[in-house]
């Protein structure tokens, strides 16, 4: 058994010490002794001479600590890891950098949401994740809402990826002027102070005023071949997971160990 053949029935294969003990005819603890002579260390990769659109998001393992990751997508292509705290805009500048400093050129970026990012990006062109806009939508009106203001405006953004920026755009000022004197209903409390009475209704609307300008940015002549959604990270980081559910049990060192062999071995079966 050599260390690379265990490391690759591990990570890829899928194998759990249990498993590869039995397979290799030696003790659970033989298998952890070995496993952890591995030293697996992400590195920045030199980029030089490549381009495209990158996806940027993070994740997490409880609440102290995760990972945020850069994603070529075109090729899935790991482009940046480093493990974070807590995700801060820095973190996001800190992986941006890193990967124009390694050669590679930012065609455009797409993120899920962190409004201060679209200001940080400002000199790249930013889409706005369709599905993550979709989700804030239904955070404030629920999946079943009872106005129908409210289920009007939810199936407007339905529709939003099926739709130009001009034809979302026309349909969504018609909604405003059908309900403007219902958004802008108020009422007295207790206190004397005067609320608006659709509040949740008007959060909902107000995401879609901040994110607007960046919903369609794929639909420029310049950005073609940009995707609209961040579907390519989110479906990365859900392998990346049920590659980690195997191996139940692990210690921090040993899953951040595992997580830099899991990017490390994309990069290489792509370089």
């Amino acid at each position: 058994m050599s260390i690379d053949e265990l490391w690759e029935s591990y990570m890829n294969g899928k194998q759990t010490i249990r498993e590869l003990a039995s397979i290799y005819h030696v003790s659970p603890s033989s298998i952890k002794r070995r496993l952890r002579k591995i030293t697996k260390i992400w590195q920045q990769p030199d980029l030089t001479g490549m381009s495209g659109f990158v996806h940027i998001d993070a994740t997490y393992w409880g609440r102290s600590w995760g990972i945020i990751l850069v994603l070529d997508n075109a090729t899935n292509m790991p482009l940046y890891v480093a493990f974070i705290k807590s995700e801060t805009i820095l973190d996001y500048k800190l992986a941006v950098e890193a990967i124009e400093a390694a050669g590679y050129t930012i065609k455009g970026i797409i993120i899920d949401g962190k409004q201060a990012l679209f200001k940080e990006f400002e000199k790249h062109p930013v889409q706005m994740c369709q599905f993550h806009m979709y989700q804030i939508v239904e955070r404030y009106l629920t999946k079943h809402p009872k106005m129908i203001a409210s289920r009007d405006l939810a199936l407007l953004v339905d529709d939003m990826i099926y739709l130009d920026k001009e034809d979302f755009m026309n349909e969504y000022a018609k909604w405003k002027r059908v309900y403007h004197d219902f958004l802008n209903r108020r009422t007295i409390h207790k206190d004397g102070k005067s609320y608006y009475l659709h509040r949740r209704l008007r959060s909902a609307m107000n995401s879609l005023d901040y994110y607007l300008p960046y919903l369609y940015t794929y639909q420029r002549p310049e950005c073609e071949g940009m995707p609209n959604t961040n579907n390519k990270i989110e479906g990365t980081f859900t392998d990346l997971k049920k590659n980690l559910n195997n191996h139940s049990g692990m210690s921090i060192q040993n899953r951040m160990r595992f997580i830099s062999g899991y990017f490390t071995d994309m990069l290489y079966r792509m370089i």
